[in-house]
């Protein structure tokens, strides 16, 4: 079989994995719809899509600074980052995998494979300080806004002071070669030590330190290059502000039709722990533990647990139907278009 047949038939099984994992969601999540306005959750499929735009913008306002790719409309734009997120749900490793493919896909459109990774760490760096900036605008209105309890406000807070000092903590590292060379050095030796302590003695150093110190070079070098280009950053950087808007829009949407509307803010915050807890496991899109934390959140903060737990299963599981109903078909239709070898079209 040529390899465009094979990695079809592992994206499928890889599909079936993911679906199946998320089932008992799927499941759950439709028990609920007897009891919301469709017409209201229907508002879900546009807002999805000029997300999907917003983040595609994110790169392609950048590349197009940089005199790339000035011939795409707003469907392809919207696709091509459908595509990706389709990857980033589906394949192991989602955030590699998904840089990987979205390089060879810009590719085919002209662009270089340096120029397209460094479009998409900017897309990466851009999402999470625009969210930090999000953050902190969540925890003012949380703090004006009398109704909120202090627990929920000393969560949020937490949350902006990790957010923050993360973000200042990885700006001082990358602004200095010899700060992450030593970094690099205690990293090695610290994950060496873990890894022997848990195997017995049996992996000595899995992690060699010239591998991390390379990498860290890397980050370096284009931490550098994005200095250089503040300017052309701006729109990219505004497009970042709108995705992680309607992020939080996609999930008001869920809980507006049960007929319940809660606090942005709240929301905003509650999709940060969400987030970043779904981010340190391995199922697909942090299932289950996503929506623990969400749902442990809202809770914690007034929102009655059937509520809760509604509105974030329904939110869920609509919005990765979307991406792989969707994203499945765009993807094999790029397959088909650029699978083959020049020699073969």
């Amino acid at each position: 079989m040529k390899f465009r047949t094979w990695l079809s038939i592992i994206t499928f099984v890889l599909l079936a994995v993911v679906i199946i994992a998320a089932w008992g969601d799927i499941r759950e999540a439709f028990g609920y719809l007897g009891k919301v306005d469709l017409w209201i959750l229907a508002l879900i499929i546009p807002v999805q899509f000029i997300s999907y735009f917003a983040t595609g913008e994110m790169i392609f306002s950048y590349l197009r600074a940089k005199g790339n790719i000035r011939d795409l409309n707003v469907l392809k734009v919207t696709r091509m980052s459908l595509e990706l997120n389709f990857v980033n749900h589906v394949f192991p490793s989602g955030g590699a995998a998904g840089i990987a493919y979205f390089s060879w896909l810009l590719g085919r459109h002209g662009v270089s494979s340096g120029r397209a990774t460094m479009a998409q760490i900017i897309r990466f760096a851009l999402t999470f300080a625009s969210f930090v900036l999000l953050l902190l605008v969540a925890l003012v209105i949380l703090i004006i806004d009398h109704s909120v309890d202090r627990v929920t406000i000393l969560l949020s807070l937490l949350l902006v002071v990790a957010a923050v000092g993360g973000m200042f903590g990885a700006i001082f590292l990358l602004g200095s070669k010899k700060r992450l060379d030593r970094f690099s050095m205690w990293l090695t030796r610290t994950v060496n030590k873990v890894v022997n302590w848990l195997t017995r003695g049996r992996k000595k150093k899995p992690l060699k330190e010239v591998t991390l110190a390379t990498f860290f070079q890397d980050i370096h070098e284009d931490y550098l290059a994005i200095q250089r280009e503040k300017k052309i950053l701006f729109k990219p950087f505004l497009w970042a502000l709108l995705a992680n808007i309607l992020d939080v829009v996609l999930i008001y949407i869920a809980f507006w039709s049960f007929g319940v509307q809660i606090n942005p803010a709240l929301i905003f915050i509650a999709f940060g722990l969400a987030s970043i807890a779904g981010a340190v496991v391995v199922t697909p899109g942090g299932a289950g533990v996503y929506e623990v934390v969400m749902v442990a959140f809202l809770t914690s903060a007034g929102v009655e647990a059937t509520t809760a737990i509604a509105g974030t299963l329904l939110a869920r599981v609509v919005l990765m139907l979307l991406t792989i109903v969707f994203g499945y078909f765009f993807y094999q239709m790029t397959l088909v278009k650029y699978g083959k070898s020049p020699a073969q079209r």
